[in-house]
């Protein structure tokens, strides 16, 4: 999938930008934290959902107990986390009090400026393909009721340009250029087991959870999902997501029985 980009045009005519067009970044979605751990469980990982999970969870808190102990965080290539406070100024040094002066604390990240996977680069502009979501909006057939406001330069009043064109940048809308879709089901449960293993399904907010066990793809009309799930035997399980009349992917996994003590590992 190529960056999406919006054109749109800058309407503050107290700016030196008035008047120009300039493109956006425009998300098609959010990614939920439980969505990531399973892409990066599915990305030619050897780890299970669950491992990726607990290793994310893990270093998350590792993170946060870091920079509250006042230290910055070096996050891979990407950059450096660190906290900010924003504080109300006192007229003498002596009168400036940390529970009344400081207003919040704010945790902030910084691109980094040297390598090649820097934000910031124009490296990563080399890796990118972008469309316009005009062009895609456009390239799909119309319907009834296709005046969508999501497209391209429909005189938005979105204003202001990226980067340091000197116009203002409030955050883009976000358009869905894709159909609707919900997301698939996700597992937690020690996959292999000695003597029995708990699972436990979760899905997107308002959608029900329908599972089999007996290796069939499962509908609405499966056994809706209510309580976590005990397995003696070694079963699969394949679960799907059902909200406003859309099913998602089929998730599925084989939690297999085992005589290994040390058999307790993930997909």
């Amino acid at each position: 999938m190529p960056v999406l980009i919006k054109v749109s045009q800058n309407k503050n005519d107290k700016t030196a930008a008035f008047g120009k067009w300039y493109g956006r970044v425009v998300s098609t979605k959010t990614m939920s934290y439980q969505e990531l751990c399973k892409h990066m469980s599915e990305h030619n990982s050897v780890y299970g959902e669950d491992v990726c999970l607990g290793v994310a969870n893990k270093l998350q808190n590792c993170m946060l107990e870091q920079l509250l102990e006042g230290k910055k965080v070096q996050f891979g290539e990407l950059g450096v986390f660190y906290l900010s406070v924003k504080s109300t100024g006192a007229n003498k040094e002596e009168d400036f009090n940390l529970g009344v002066n400081i207003n919040g604390l704010f945790l902030c990240f910084a691109p980094s400026r040297t390598d090649v996977n820097n934000l910031s680069s124009k490296m990563l502009k080399k890796k990118a393909t972008f469309m316009n979501v005009k062009d895609l909006v456009e390239s799909k057939p119309k319907s009834s009721n296709s005046g969508s406001t999501n497209s391209g330069n429909n005189g938005s009043t979105n204003s202001g340009g990226s980067g340091n064109n000197g116009g203002s940048n409030p955050e883009p809308g976000t358009v869905n250029p894709e159909p609707t879709t919900v997301s698939a089901p996700v597992f937690s449960g020690n996959t292999q087991f000695t003597e029995s293993t708990q699972v436990t399904i979760s899905g997107p907010d308002g959608a029900t959870i329908h599972y089999t066990t007996d290796g069939s793809t499962p509908t609405a009309e499966s056994t809706q999902y209510a309580e976590p799930l005990t397995f003696s035997e070694t079963t699969t399980l394949k679960a799907v997501a059902i909200k406003d009349g859309v099913s998602s992917e089929v998730t599925s996994r084989i939690y297999t029985k085992t005589s290994n003590d040390d058999g307790m590992g993930q997909d």
